[in-house]
């Protein structure tokens, strides 16, 4: 896609206005604005290093994965279909009363 040119021209009056402007900005220095410090709570601490802390711990137990994997293609692997039933049930409550 190529860009074109503008067909119109700015006028004049606006050109010398900017240039003028430039030429201000560039003899005069910019005054200084006061600093302002900002402190954070201890709490925000605690949530940083917590944060950087599970950055670095896995999501997933690579080990455990391996040992279901194994467990299933062996056949070993047993479903508990109470607990399955009770967590579900649990789940289901949980986000019916706002809680998660």
């Amino acid at each position: 896609m190529k860009i074109e040119k503008p067909g119109n021209p700015l006028p004049a009056a606006l050109i010398n206005e900017t240039t003028a402007r430039t030429e201000k900005t560039k003899s005069s220095p910019a005054p200084q604005e006061p600093s302002t410090s900002v402190s954070l709570g201890s709490t925000a601490t605690q949530l940083s290093k917590m944060g950087a802390s599970m950055a670095n711990a896995p999501v997933v137990d690579a080990n455990k994965v391996a040992e279901i994997k194994q467990a299933i293609s062996e056949g070993r692997f047993q479903v508990n279909s109470g607990m399955v039933a009770d967590r579900l049930i649990q789940s289901v409550r949980d986000l019916i009363s706002g809680q998660e």
